[in-house]
C-alpha cells in the first residue's frame, strides 16, 4: 500500500517524539503528491526520516496521527485497536456486566483513534466520525467492530451529520450500516433508558455522567433536587432512586423534557415526587424560590473555541452566583463544565468567583472529571474536557 508523503520542517518533529497526536498545518514543509481530504498519509521528519501515519486533513491540524509505526492502516489495523479498546473497558470493569450495558468504547485521542468515538448501547453500537479520515474508513471500521464485538452487539448506527468539518461537502448521512433495530432501552448501574440516536445529541446520551450520577445518588436522600439542563434526566433518575423528596426537572428543550418524563416513567412509573420544566436555565433561576437543597448544573459546552472562552466564563460565573444565591443553607451543588477550552483552573477560577460574590461559605467535597471508559492520552492532556467540583454550601 503505497501512501502520499507529508515533509515537516526542521525542528517540528519534537511534539511527534513525545507522541502528541495532531500535526499542525504550520510545521509542514511540503507534500508529495496531493493528498485528498481524509487520505492516509506517511510523515516524515525533515531529514527524511519516518514518524508517523495518518489521516491528512485541510485545516489548522493537518495530519491525526494513527500510529507512530511504519504500518498500514487496513483492516487488521482496525481490529486491534479495536480489540484494546474492548478489552480496557472489560478490564475497568464496565463491560460485560449485567447491571451496565452502556460505556464509551472508543474515545478518539484517548484510546489512540483520533477522529473516532463509539458508545455502546445495549446491543447498539453508535459510532461517530469527527474527522474525514474516519469518516472515509467507516465501513471498515464497522466491519471490525462487529467482527470484535460479535454476541455483544447486533447494531451499527452511524451518525456523524453535525460532527464532521462542514467545509469538507460531505453529505454524510446518519443511518444504520449494520441492523437496524428500533429497542432503544439501555441499562446503566440497574437503572434504565432511552437513547435517542436518532436526533439526540452526542450519540443519544451523555455516558461520560455515569459516576457522576452515581455519587449524586449518595447524596439524594430526603432533599428538593434541582436539576437543570437535564437532557434526557439522568442526574434526575438516580436522585430518585437514592431518596430524594422531590426532583425538578429543567431544559430548554421540549423534546429533552419529553425524553426526561419517558425515562423517570421508565424506572418510577406515577412517581410523584418528579416534576419537568421546559424552559430558559436563567428565567428558571430568577423565578424559582429557595427550596432546592441540592441543585445540579451540567450545561452544554459554552465554548467550542479558544475565542469564546471570556463569554463562556462570564456564563459559569452568572449560572453559578444564581445557583448559591438561591440553594439552602446545607445544600449541595453539583457544578460542570464540559467545555474542552475552559481548563480545570478556569473552571474553579469561575466559580469560586461565584461563591465569593455571594459571600457564602463554602467547601469542596469532591473534584470530578470524566470516567475511566473516557480515558485521556498522557500525551494529548487536551482530552481532559469533562470538570465537575461538588461543594457544600452553608
Amino acid at each position: 500500500m503505497s501512501y502520499k508523503k507529508v515533509f515537516l520542517k526542521s525542528g517540528k518533529e519534537e511534539s511527534l517524539k513525545r507522541f502528541h497526536p495532531w500535526i499542525f498545518s504550520g510545521a509542514i514543509h511540503h507534500i508529495e503528491g496531493e493528498p485528498e481530504e481524509g487520505e492516509t498519509v506517511k510523515v516524515y521528519t525533515s531529514n527524511k526520516e519516518f514518524i508517523a501515519v495518518g489521516h491528512f486533513q485541510v485545516g489548522s491540524i493537518a495530519v491525526r496521527v494513527l500510529s507512530f509505526c511504519d504500518e498500514p492502516i487496513d483492516y487488521d489495523f482496525w481490529k486491534r485497536k479495536l480489540e484494546i479498546a474492548y478489552n480496557v473497558r472489560k478490564s475497568i470493569g464496565v463491560a460485560g456486566k449485567p447491571q451496565n450495558n452502556t460505556y464509551r468504547l472508543v474515545h478518539g485521542e484517548g484510546d489512540n483513534l483520533p477522529g473516532l468515538v463509539i458508545d455502546v448501547y445495549a446491543r447498539t453500537a453508535v459510532m461517530q466520525a469527527h474527522s474525514v479520515g474516519m469518516h472515509v474508513c467507516r465501513m471498515q471500521i464497522a466491519e471490525a467492530l462487529a467482527e470484535v464485538m460479535h454476541g455483544v452487539i447486533d447494531n451499527i448506527y452511524y451518525k456523524s451529520e453535525t460532527t464532521l468539518p462542514y467545509k469538507a461537502e460531505l453529505e454524510a448521512e446518519n443511518g444504520f450500516i449494520k441492523g437496524g433495530s428500533t429497542d432503544n432501552v439501555a441499562l446503566e448501574n440497574g437503572l434504565k433508558f432511552h437513547v435517542d440516536w436518532l436526533k439526540g445529541q452526542k450519540t443519544g446520551f451523555f455516558v461520560d455522567q455515569r459516576e457522576n450520577r452515581a455519587l449524586l445518588e449518595r447524596y439524594a436522600k430526603g432533599r428538593n433536587v434541582l436539576n437543570m439542563f437535564c437532557y434526557t434526566g439522568g442526574f434526575s433518575f438516580y436522585a430518585m432512586r437514592g431518596g430524594a423528596n422531590l426532583v425538578h426537572s429543567v431544559d430548554s428543550s421540549a423534546k429533552a423534557i419529553d425524553l426526561t418524563n419517558d425515562n423517570v416513567e421508565l424506572n418510577f412509573p406515577g412517581d410523584p415526587r418528579h416534576n419537568a420544566f421546559a424552559e430558559d436555565a436563567f428565567k428558571f433561576l430568577d423565578r424559582m424560590g429557595d427550596q432546592y437543597d441540592l441543585i445540579i448544573l451540567d450545561p452544554p459546552a459554552f465554548a467550542k473555541h479558544k475565542d469564546a472562552l471570556r463569554n463562556a466564563l462570564q456564563g459559569y460565573r452568572k449560572l453559578n452566583a444564581k445557583a448559591f444565591e438561591k440553594i439552602r443553607p446545607g445544600g449541595i451543588l453539583f457544578t460542570f463544565s464540559c467545555s474542552q477550552v475552559v481548563t480545570k483552573d478556569n473552571f474553579r477560577t469561575a466559580v469560586f468567583t461565584a461563591a465569593a460574590m455571594s459571600g457564602r461559605s463554602v467547601r469542596i467535597l469532591h473534584q470530578l472529571t470524566q470516567p475511566a471508559d473516557h480515558p485521556v492520552n498522557i500525551y494529548h492532556p487536551e482530552g481532559e474536557y469533562l470538570k465537575g467540583l461538588v461543594l457544600y454550601v452553608e
